[in-house]
């Protein structure tokens, strides 16, 4: 099945709500196979969502409209739906007890504007609202089948769920689509589709590289009948991925890299302990972030001061005095000193310039240096990041995560070996 979207209201135009509607929608049309091949977002005017919902049913099985079902003069969906198909719209008794129960739960009589929804096409089929006064319409037109969905998402998930998904499995014809998401980090993208250019090609199932932030993530989707057969289309891909890009690999799905290292970090019995400079604590914060983290993680301390860093972390002030705070003599002796002072097996040093201010032709906004002290073994990285403060802050320790994860996972590097001496 071939399906098309429209999301229809004008405060989606002027981005006002985030539309999770779309999201929803796509998501768990593609549990049952049926490919979402359009989104299209329409302001509340009778004649341009009319001419969406004419256009979508030319090339698809499927229409779905959301949003627009209410009793106001600015919920046009029903009228649109009219006038795109060329049929009348009537009174339907079933329409008119899902607003009349509405009502009478709270004691109250149907409000004469509510009666705008009590009309749908001859024939067609109410779908329940137990959560709002719009009832959905569902309308088999010829060989295409329009369904109408309220806006509010606290009415149209109970009402897809409840009412339109078991309709739409029998349409469906018991296809699912089913998708895995590889991520990994460490590499970027061109890289990362080098390796495996060849599976891009694929066609049931299908793999597709997207860039997150600091991460790059293989989303491997494959179509047929059934959860199982699905997964038997999906796994030889998998492996294969996990065969090219293994070092690289740090999760699957939901997992985050906090939590992978996290797990890493509770099943080897280590502990770690971070001196933070230009990052403010938000390697700590991201470390932290997980549940149990008291099990390994130690100490975290911010240090932008040259004095707390001599004074708490032990960087010696000839280092400081002849390399300066931001060099990977520092990070080096951050990493070192932190790690001996919380006595952990793992210390992390940061030290950069954030920006916007504060760099010069030696070291411009964006420099970083990561140190990581393992077991007494340091290693010291150089990175020039771009972007805002925030930018270069959350890439520093996105950097550090996947350097700390490579060493728990075996696959760690040696220092780079650079020197700004």
């Amino acid at each position: 099945m071939r399906a098309h979207l429209i999301c229809s209201g004008t405060e989606l135009l002027l981005g006002q709500p985030v539309n999770t509607n779309a999201t929803y929608l796509g998501r768990e049309l593609a549990k049952l196979g049926i490919d979402l091949y359009t989104i299209v977002t329409v302001g509340d005017n009778l004649a341009r969502l009319s001419e969406a919902i004419r256009q979508g049913g030319k090339g698809a099985d499927l229409v779905l409209v959301s949003g627009g079902l209410g009793p106001t003069e600015d919920d046009i969906t029903r009228d649109a739906l009219a006038k795109a198909l060329d049929i009348p719209l009537v009174h339907h008794e079933g329409a008119r007890q899902v607003v009349g129960r509405f009502f009478q739960s709270r004691g109250k009589e149907i409000p004469e504007v509510n009666s705008r929804q009590f009309v749908a096409p001859p024939g067609a089929r109410i779908l329940d609202n137990p959560f709002g006064t719009a009832p959905g319409i569902y309308y088999e037109h010829r060989e295409t089948t329009y369904v109408l969905l309220p806006g509010p998402p606290r009415e149209l998930i109970p009402m897809f769920e409840n009412e339109l998904l078991p309709l739409l499995k029998e349409q469906a014809g018991g296809m699912v689509t089913l998708s895995r998401v590889l991520k990994v980090a460490g590499i970027g993208e061109p890289a990362a589709e080098e390796k495996i250019k060849d599976l891009l090609h694929s066609a049931n199932p299908t793999v597709a590289p997207t860039v997150k932030r600091g991460e790059v993530h293989l989303r491997i989707t494959a179509k047929a009948p059934g959860r199982q057969a699905a997964l038997a289309l999906i796994e030889p891909v998998e492996r294969e991925i996990r065969q090219r890009l293994g070092e690289y690999l740090f999760g699957r799905d939901a997992e985050t890299l906090e939590e992978v290292v996290a797990k890493l970090l509770r099943r080897q019995g280590l502990t770690v302990a971070v001196a933070e400079s230009c990052t403010g604590g938000l390697l700590a914060h991201r470390l932290t972030n997980i549940p149990g983290s008291s099990g390994y993680f130690q100490l975290g301390t911010v240090v932008y001061h040259n004095r707390w860093k001599e004074e708490l972390l032990g960087v010696p002030g000839e280092v400081l005095q002849k390399y300066g705070a931001v060099s990977r003599e520092t990070a080096e002796a951050m990493a070192r000193g932190i790690r001996e002072k919380a006595g952990t097996s793992i210390g992390i040093g940061i030290t950069g310039i954030a920006g916007p201010g504060g760099g010069t032709a030696d070291k411009p906004v964006g420099l970083v240096y990561l140190g990581l002290d393992w077991q007494g073994q340091v290693s010291v990285w150089r990175e020039q990041w771009v972007g805002s403060r925030q930018d270069i802050k959350w890439s520093s320790t996105q950097w550090a995560l996947v350097k700390l994860f490579q060493h728990l996972n075996g696959s760690g590097e040696k220092d780079d070996g650079q020197s700004d001496r």
